[in-house]
């Protein structure tokens, strides 16, 4: 079997999402053996690209008259998934980042119901970073050891709040989810318990739909 898993992490900051998407894009349970390093996709919305300064804005805090470009990239995204669905993906962060986000700046969310149906239908699947709220300060050391916007970090009773309802929101969505638990900063053993889950309900790889 051809593998194709579509991956998407969601969870607030500090929750190792990023370090968990190239662990996952390396794993051979996951992706197969490699000899050599190539091209493997990981996207996110964390890009901040709507803006010509670091640590701008992009698809989760865009400013409300730049929604419309948001969903334009959404719909851009679906497509390009749907052009190339006998292939792996793996997002860190999308959707349901920027509902959540959305909610907490503007008081409004777009309405993702139709990109969720798109990737059900392709056979994405989330799984959800989160860690007890008495280990975001441990996960923050580890974090300003290599930030280059360590200011961002300062106040952690954000993430805490955005971590709940980022949970009602991953609880709420229409596609297969696997919660893990980072509090324990052990990454190689979180991809595991996603590889295991793969394996267990068949998000390793589709079937043929008929498309050539």
């Amino acid at each position: 079997m051809k593998l194709t898993p579509k991956i998407i992490l969601e969870g607030t900051r500090l929750t190792f999402k990023t370090e968990l998407a190239f662990t996952l894009n390396e794993h051979t349970r996951i992706v197969g053996p490699r000899r050599y390093r190539y091209h493997s996709p990981i996207i996110s919305a964390e890009w901040c690209a709507f803006t010509n300064f670091p640590w701008g804005r992009g698809l989760i805090n865009y400013a409300p008259h730049e929604e419309e470009r948001a969903l334009e990239t959404y719909r851009t995204w679906l497509r390009l998934f749907q052009l190339q669905r006998w292939y792996s993906w793996i997002i860190d962060r999308f959707h349901l980042s920027t509902k959540c986000v959305q909610e907490r700046l503007h008081g409004r969310a777009p309405d993702f119901s139709w990109l969720e149906e798109g990737l059900d239908e392709l056979g994405f699947r989330l799984v959800f970073c989160h860690r007890r709220a008495d280990s975001f300060a441990q996960a923050r050391e580890r974090r300003l050891q290599v930030s280059g916007n360590p200011a961002q970090y300062a106040e952690l009773s954000p993430f805490v709040e955005e971590q709940e309802r980022m949970r009602e929101l991953v609880r709420s969505s229409r596609l297969p989810c696997l919660e893990v638990d980072l509090s324990d900063n052990d990454v190689p053993a979180a991809a595991d318990r996603v590889a295991d889950w793969l394996e267990a309900t068949g998000g390793l790889g589709q079937e043929d739909f008929g498309i050539a």
